[in-house]
């Protein structure tokens, strides 16, 4: 690995472990109900390992709770990850290499990551994008294990606020991303969109429907982008 490289992943890990910090506690109290729900701790902890996503673990966590099937929690997650999809497209330019790589480590795509690695001009950078995530994957499979684990150490997660973190914590996200007037206009429509369907639409379809926004912000930046340099 060269220097520049080196000195970008670990800038990527210094700029993650705040969002590390959070998603250790989110991911706690996944791994808390998720036992309670009927999961074994190890079913819990690769279920982390293997998605990494608390809005789509959460969402099909609510579903088995409440009795429902693995087909309908699987549809959930699914719709619940749906964001990724405009997200994938915006990212794609940047990662270099052939199908196989560039697939793996679109892997490494989260929200912060995706947010931090943003250069404002329609460009990611790849390796901060891979250096911020990796603390937050460090955090949300430790909390897991410890969530799983001492579950009955820790008992009702409600108590604590944790409903919070989330909408505070994609808000947070959000207003980072709100530079420029086009920006604006596509969170606000995203937002107009999402209110109105959640009172009638199942979960996942308000986050899939209001995702179609991105496409203003992706069309405004996709003009004036020129070729990306790739990073070795």
């Amino acid at each position: 690995m060269d220097p520049t490289t080196r000195a970008g992943l670990w800038r990527g890990v210094r700029l993650g472990l705040p969002y590390a910090a959070v998603s250790g506690v989110l991911s706690l109290s996944f791994g808390v109900l998720a036992v309670q729900a009927g999961f074994t701790a190890l079913q819990a902890i690769v279920t982390s390992a293997l998605v990494f996503a608390g809005s789509a673990q959460f969402a099909s966590l609510s579903i088995v709770a409440a009795g429902g099937g693995i087909a309908p929690a699987l549809g959930a997650a699914t719709l619940m990850h749906s964001r990724f999809l405009a997200m994938g497209v915006a990212f794609a330019p940047s990662l270099p290499g052939g199908p196989v790589r560039r697939a793996v480590e679109g892997q490494a795509v989260v929200d912060t990551s995706w947010a931090l690695a943003n250069r404002g001009d329609g460009t990611f950078d790849r390796v901060l994008m891979l250096g911020t995530t990796i603390p937050q994957y460090v955090a949300w499979l430790a909390g897991t294990v410890v969530g799983a684990l001492v579950g009955d150490l820790v008992g009702d997660v409600d108590r604590f606020g944790l409903d919070a973190l989330f909408p505070t914590f994609f808000v947070g996200i959000l207003i980072a991303e709100l530079g420029t007037p086009r920006a604006r206009v596509a969170a606000a429509l995203g937002a107009v969109i999402a209110v109105a369907l959640v009172p009638i639409a199942p979960p996942g379809i308000p986050v899939l429907a209001a995702g179609a926004a991105a496409l203003i912000g992706l069309g405004a930046v996709r003009g004036d982008a020129g070729p990306t340099e790739e990073t070795p």
